[in-house]
């Protein structure tokens, strides 16, 4: 049976690079309390931004997808989902909003668990909603070529409810002990993709769980800044450190460091733009067009029309493009590319 020991298992995870990871996330996280308690009403864009960006990114990684319209109504709720794509891209936004909203009231058991994937397929009908898988699954993965081979094999259905309620148990107790949260969650998400107790649904309930746990931890920069969307932007990474630290699980010998790394990364990158669109919003005063121009100054390397949007949420698309086309003609930026995907960069 899989012994699941968290205080040992974090405490071989305290290298010099995890460490300094940890300090600089402590550290972000104290100026986002002091920016939080400023700027409550700037931040309220910010959070609009990142439950669709949440939303859009979670589903998308799973091959889920709606066109970007319909997406900010479904997320708005304005408008009904009209196919199995959007009926679960509605189930994602509702619990979602649920840690959002009630997280100091949603402990991780099993049956909260349970719950969650439930409400993820409310919209759906489908019957796998709320319950542990029936049947053995695996994780495959394709190639160009379209063949299947089996990248990891999870636990066997018949042991996944006694799996799940050992994983709770080992994260109540590295809690209770007191073990340093941001390393514990990693590792509880870990085990929880290599359980993989749904029959479908497993992915996106990680990255629901990992939020839920971060805010209840204090954490709660995802709720500002999609951390599904940072997962997304670097799948490939993740998928690689997954397997990496998936290897010889069955056994107890894995190695988490690669996993729980990459997940700090992850969380650290959050913080960090947190920190860049929180200072942009703060100078919201100053002239839309200065603002558009410090930004592009400020960017190192490329920036794209919509990135600029995402981080001034306060100015309009109109006002940003007579901004770029000004800057363009004084020759202050560069444009990289032409089309839908045109970029741009500071003439340095």
């Amino acid at each position: 049976m899989r012994i699941f020991n968290y205080e040992a298992i974090c405490a071989k995870l305290l290298t010099p690079e995890t460490v300094s990871l940890l300090t600089q996330i402590h550290e972000y996280k104290g100026r986002q309390d002091m920016i939080s308690d400023k700027k409550i009403d700037a931040l309220e864009r910010l959070t609009e931004i990142a439950k669709i960006q949440s939303t859009d990114a979670s589903n998308r990684i799973e091959g889920i997808y709606t066109s970007d319209q319909r997406l900010k109504m479904l997320v708005k709720d304005r408008i009904e989902p009209c196919n199995t794509d959007e009926e679960e891209i509605a189930g994602y936004r509702d619990v979602l909003a649920t840690i959002h909203e009630s997280h100091e009231y949603i402990p991780p058991k099993t049956s909260i668990f349970l719950q969650l994937h439930r409400d993820l397929y409310k919209f759906s009908g489908k019957s796998i909603g709320g319950a542990y898988k029936a049947a053995n699954n695996a994780i495959q993965e394709e190639d160009a070529s379209g063949k299947k081979t089996v990248r990891f094999q999870p636990v066997e259905a018949w042991a996944t409810p006694d799996a799940m309620e050992r994983i709770c148990a080992a994260f109540d107790e590295a809690v209770n002990d007191q073990i340093e949260l941001l390393l514990v969650i990693p590792v509880f998400i870990l085990d929880f993709l290599c359980i993989h107790p749904f029959s479908d649904g497993n992915g996106r309930m990680s990255r629901l769980i990992t939020l839920l746990l971060l805010y209840r931890a204090g954490y709660v920069v995802g709720k500002y800044i999609s951390i599904e969307r940072l997962i997304e932007r670097s799948k490939e990474t993740y998928y690689e450190v997954l397997m990496q630290s998936s290897k010889d699980w069955h056994e107890g010998t894995n190695d988490y460091s690669a996993f729980v790394k990459y997940a700090l990364g992850v969380i650290l990158a959050a913080y960090r733009e947190f920190t860049s669109r929180a200072e942009t919003l703060m100078t919201s005063g100053v002239l839309k067009p200065v603002r558009v121009r410090e930004l592009i100054k400020g960017t190192l390397g490329k920036i794209t029309k919509r990135q600029i949007l995402e981080q001034c949420p306060d100015i309009s698309q109109i006002t940003i493009q007579r901004a770029l086309s000004d800057l363009l003609k004084n020759g202050d930026i560069i444009k990289i590319s032409g089309g839908r995907y045109t970029e741009y960069t500071w003439n340095r």
